[in-house]
């Protein structure tokens, strides 16, 4: 036991291995925190106690895997989003404030009385529509991925969350056809590939490619939605989806011209960038 190191000595240990790797040194905290469902202040209060030999190795095992970039959430096989733990594995994105930010948008615009019908495209985790089910039980909420592999994480945390959400799995609306909803959201891909000179390094090795671009210079996905939201949404429903941080102008251009008609509005992230777009027929 004498050899083992307190929470506070692996800490440091471990903030400095990642410095040192050219990695947040954060994540030592998170990884801790994390383990053991702490928040930072119950660490604190656990500073001087010693570690187990079995915790102590795994810590070390989880650091080395970080250190070479892969990301904490996915060393851990969980991340959080919108206060609750949601597993995630390389088939999916790891799920980050700005969507929270969409989510929040979506229930402030929305009466949490009326039992609405959403599908959630490109559902990854199941993040958004898990989500949504939670927060508002009497909705009925579909998610389509693509992915298969993503499917079945969504599955999972749906079933963990006891968020009852109808699954399908195909391209875009296909899997829906002839179907109609209130509400439709998607965090799709949006990064144009010029772009990947500037992206972080982590997420270009561990993310899933095909859930992080598209064709025209990130825009395809919302060219596409723009074409069929007529066809998919009831009358007077509404789109959302999360935009890249310089493609406001160019996607609201492209939601106008499809439909002139609709409502077409851009807001801005927390830290003032151009994140999200809503679309009401």
């Amino acid at each position: 036991m004498a050899n083992q190191p307190t929470y506070l000595t692996a800490l440091r240990q471990g903030q400095d291995q990642l410095t040192a790797a050219h990695q947040d040194p954060s994540a030592a905290q998170y990884l801790l925190t994390e383990a053991h469902g702490w928040t930072f202040t119950q660490l604190v209060l656990h500073y001087r106690a010693v570690m187990s030999a079995a915790e102590a190795q795994t810590f070390r095992a989880q650091l080395d895997r970080v250190a070479a970039g892969e990301p904490a959430q996915y060393v851990l096989g969980r991340a959080n989003f919108y206060g609750r733990d949601f597993a995630v594995t390389p088939a999916t994105l790891i799920p980050r404030q700005e969507t929270e930010e969409l989510v929040g948008w979506i229930l402030a615009a929305t009466d949490d009385e009326t039992p609405l019908s959403v599908l959630d495209i490109g559902t990854g985790s199941g993040a958004i529509a898990v989500t949504l089910k939670a927060e508002r039980p009497k909705w009925t909420v579909t998610a389509s991925d693509i992915s298969t592999g993503a499917v079945a994480v969504a599955r999972t945390n749906a079933q963990r969350l006891a968020a009852p959400v109808e699954l399908v799995t195909g391209d875009l609306f296909a899997p829906v056809s002839g179907r109609r909803f209130d509400v439709i959201v998607s965090n799709p891909p949006y990064i144009d590939r010029d772009e990947t000179a500037v992206m972080d390094a982590s997420v270009k090795r561990y993310e899933p490619d095909q859930a992080l671009f598209a064709a025209n210079h990130g825009l395809a996905f919302y060219q596409r939605f723009a074409d069929s939201l007529a066809t998919y949404l009831l009358p007077g429903g509404q789109f959302f989806a999360e935009i890249g941080y310089r493609q406001g102008p160019a996607v609201k251009a492209i939601f106008t011209t499809a439909l002139p008609a609709a409502t077409v509005t851009i807001r801005q992230d927390i830290n003032g960038h151009d994140r999200m777009v809503h679309v009401q027929l």
